[in-house]
């Protein structure tokens, strides 16, 4: 089957993103969670909060993923 990147229903915070993200590439969510917050700082908040935004729009539930 293949992988397919999804808003997560079970493993999430905020809307599923990174734990879509933290599904899909294997890592675990806490460190993608740990390393989203220290990129937040440099770049200065905006950046990585609209692309969060963006893929909170973008990407399908899991479920809806499925079918």
């Amino acid at each position: 089957m293949k992988r397919q990147l999804a808003r997560s229903r079970s493993n999430r915070k905020l809307a599923g993103v990174i734990g879509g993200l933290s599904r899909f590439t294997g890592i675990d969510a806490t460190i993608l969670r740990v390393i989203f917050i220290i990129l937040l700082i440099p770049t200065g908040f905006f950046p990585l909060v609209v692309v969060y935004g963006l893929m909170a729009f973008v990407l399908p539930n899991e479920e809806e993923a499925i079918r």
